[in-house]
């Protein structure tokens, strides 16, 4: 009887730990099976994170593209406007010469002491001025711009300030026409000049209570009272600025309220436009600070306006 019940213990041991094993072999196929799903899973993941980065590195160089694209339309846009906006300009902006009738003088060296013989010998000599008649000179030159198409001129005061003077309109064709000051204003340094003829190009106004500062603006004029319809831009650098000039004969003005920019506006240049990027006059160029790097300044086109509105003109 003992020897009899070892097999069946034995037999149940082992039939035990081989079903043991089948279990564990089959957690482990099982748990591969898992891992081989999972790494499947993970590398289909890896794939559309890769065509995914893919294509929003694509995306983001088009964009990038775009903006440049843009970016180069906005400056070619605004070259053209500003090359636009000088090409309207220009064949309004005229040049005013003031000429005047001067006295022509002969000048004689005398001995300041007759005929003294004690001073013969020093060579002694003075000039004297004897006038022999008269001649018409250039005086000065500046910029005015015709803003009414039969002929009315806008300009400076300071560039057309004696009544005694003849003043020359130089249009940008070539031809001159005599300029006759119809008004000068007495509160500011704006006068008017009118030259016969019709049908001319005119530069708009514009609304100089709507600059901003940073804003694109050009100056017109004739530099140095040499070259006309010379072009300068730059940008409204300051707003509301009172100031004190003075011109060559040593007259002095306050002016308020005026438009500051580093559009460069030589001597010359007075009485020319301001104008935008639209083609339209906003200020009435007046003054710069001599010795500076650009610091100019302009009448605001309002100012003007008014004066016009109270003449009728």
């Amino acid at each position: 009887m003992h020897n009899k019940v070892i097999p069946y213990v034995l037999i149940f041991i082992l039939a035990g730990v081989s079903a043991w094993q089948m279990y564990t072999i089959a957690g482990l196929q099982s748990s591969l099976e898992d891992l081989k799903n999972s790494v499947a899973s993970l590398n289909v993941n890896l794939a559309t994170l890769a065509t995914t980065a893919s294509s929003t590195a694509a995306a983001t160089k088009a964009h990038i593209s775009e903006l440049q694209n843009r970016k180069d339309i906005v400056i070619k846009s605004q070259d053209q406007s500003l090359r636009d906006a000088v090409a309207a300009v220009t064949p309004a902006v005229v040049s005013i010469v003031e000429t005047k009738e001067v006295p022509l003088l002969k000048v004689t060296y005398q001995n300041p002491f007759g005929n003294d013989p004690f001073f013969q010998g020093f060579g002694i000599q003075v000039p004297t001025y004897q006038q022999v008649g008269t001649t018409t000179e250039k005086v000065s030159a500046g910029t005015g711009f015709i803003f009414r198409s039969n002929g009315y001129i806008l300009t400076n005061k300071h560039v057309v300030p004696d009544a005694d003077a003849t003043y020359t309109v130089l249009l940008p064709n070539g031809k001159q026409r005599e300029g006759i000051v119809v008004w000068r204003s007495a509160t500011n340094d704006i006068a008017i000049v009118k030259i016969q003829g019709s049908g001319y190009a005119t530069v708009p106004f514009g609304d100089s209570r709507a600059l901003s500062l940073g804003q694109s603006v050009f100056a017109v004029g004739n530099a140095l009272g040499e070259y006309n319809n010379s072009v300068s831009t730059g940008v409204i650098s300051g707003l509301n600025r009172s100031i004190t000039a003075t011109d060559s004969a040593g007259r002095s003005e306050t002016l308020k309220g005026v438009i500051q920019t580093d559009a460069a506006i030589n001597p010359g240049n007075s009485g020319g436009p301001l104008v935008t990027l639209d083609g339209k006059a906003v200020g009435l160029n007046v003054a710069t600070v001599s010795g500076s790097s650009n610091i100019s300044f302009s009448i605001p086109i309002e100012q003007v306006q008014k004066e016009l509105g109270a003449l009728g003109i």
